[in-house]
């Protein structure tokens, strides 16, 4: 009797969940069905009650219930506002219960920092709140923590703590958390421009890009922009700060405890050179213990701009190949090899420039800023190169097509890049003066350093 008891709640039981899973499974639908075409509203039920009796069926419950729930906080008011604004912090705790790994992937700091941004842009908590919980989300989870918003609010907040002065925060500490976070964004960025890089070499093989190649090759730039500029905003945040009056003293001051640390080394040289502070004897210093305790790419690097600063050219270039022979990772070496090639265009050494900018491109197809350098290579040397008038304008048509290139590669620039690239198309002989020339069709050899040539367009 007791079995036959047992087996009717047994199966009771099971009917029970099949029902419940039927209907989660019926309401994870109906949800996505209405989400899909952004009528939040009529998804919000279904969604809820999804949430509540089956949290872990589906990662849309949590990705697409943000966005639902941004909807309503944008598009409410007074306590309905509110409401919807606790609720979003509510759903990141369950997100990180529920679902902190996706395809085996974990995102525990993707989902704190997104939480701490929440926090911060509806004002839920104080600063020193919101700022630990993107310092946890940092350290326990530093790899999915790779949004360029959070990122950016994450040091904007502390330096805002600093300049409230808040106990425990100093500008050396200032300092650190810059460096830490903007290698963060460097390694971001370098992600995008490998991945993009595969698909810019398929292109200019020929090869024909497949319809996601080319929604990849768009979101890659999207992306990788995003984060340039939010790059460039937070150096903007440092930028008062980081001072050669400023940074001088301070690294001074820290160089005994720090002799033997690498990475602190290489930072204080990193940010010396950046600011223009690499004359001071301090400079000096930090790149002679950075080499003899770790020789690397960077030190090898500062080497050869110490030697250039002197005039030692040819040691120069041997510390700046051997910088480049140490770097293993494609994207840093052409990071060094652009640097090399900006420090030849300062001295007017066009050709070798142009050398170390091609070399980048092999490395980095995506680097638009080497092509642009190219560019204005070639526009500085228009009076230089030509035997008339003409063909001096027409070194312009070369500067261009470079600055076209950089636009195609690299979206972080394009806006710049067709700029430049229309400045100098201006430059270049109208329809006029080809018409009066006559040469339309014509190649111009140009036997400057440039040793290129360019067709005249025809009429």
């Amino acid at each position: 009797m007791k079995f036959k008891v047992l087996l009717i709640l047994f199966f009771s039981f099971s009917l029970q969940i099949s029902h419940a899973s039927e209907d989660c499974m019926s309401n994870l639908s109906i949800f996505a069905e209405y989400y899909k075409v952004k009528n939040y509203d009529s998804a919000y039920e279904p969604w809820m009650k999804v949430r509540q009796e089956c949290p872990k069926i589906n990662a849309a419950v949590y990705s697409y219930g943000k966005r639902m729930l941004e909807h309503f906080i944008k598009n409410s008011d007074g306590d309905q506002k509110v409401a919807y604004q606790n609720d979003l912090i509510k759903l990141y705790d369950e997100w990180l219960v529920n679902f902190p790994l996706v395809k085996g992937r974990n995102i525990t700091g993707e989902i704190m920092s997104n939480k701490a941004q929440a926090l911060l842009e509806n004002k839920l908590a104080s600063k020193i709140e919101i700022f630990n919980t993107f310092d946890m989300a940092y350290s326990t989870d530093r790899a999915s923590f790779d949004d360029p918003k959070p990122l950016y609010s994450y040091f904007k907040t502390y330096f805002e703590l600093y300049k409230e002065n808040s106990e425990g925060v100093t500008l050396s500490k200032v300092f650190d958390k810059y460096e830490d976070i903007s290698e963060r964004f460097e390694e971001v960025i370098d992600g995008y421009a490998k991945q993009l890089g595969v698909i810019l070499k398929k292109e200019e093989s020929g090869q024909q890009l497949s319809s996601r190649e080319k929604s990849l090759k768009r979101a890659y730039g999207i992306n990788s922009n995003a984060s340039v500029t939010y790059l460039n905003n937070l150096n903007a945040i440092i930028a008062k700060e980081s001072t050669c009056e400023n940074l001088i003293p301070l690294y001074r001051k820290n160089l005994d405890e720090n002799k033997t640390d690498p990475v602190w080394l290489n930072r204080a040289a990193s940010r010396m050179d950046s600011k223009d502070c690499s004359d001071d004897p301090l400079f000096v210093e930090l790149v002679e213990l950075l080499h003899n305790l770790n020789p690397s790419a960077n030190s090898a690097y500062y080497l050869g701009l110490l030697n250039d600063k002197k005039g030692n050219i040819n040691e120069a270039l041997k510390f700046y190949n051997e910088s480049i022979e140490l770097e293993t990772d494609n994207i840093k070496k052409a990071r060094i090899l652009y640097k090399i090639a900006s420090k030849f265009k300062k001295t007017n050494q066009f050709s070798k420039s142009r050398n170390y900018a091609r070399k980048a491109l092999e490395y980095q197809p995506s680097m638009g800023a080497a092509y642009l350098l190219i560019s204005n290579l070639y526009a500085s040397s228009a009076n230089n190169c030509g035997n008339s008038q003409f063909e001096k304008r027409a070194v312009y048509w070369l500067a261009a097509k470079e600055a076209r290139k950089a636009a195609n590669v690299d979206a972080s620039i394009k806006k710049t890049a067709v700029r430049t690239a229309e400045s100098y198309e201006g430059r270049a002989p109208s329809k006029t003066d080809i018409f009066t020339e006559g040469n339309a069709g014509q190649v111009i050899r140009f036997n400057c350093w440039i040793g290129q040539s360019v067709t005249v367009p025809s009429l």
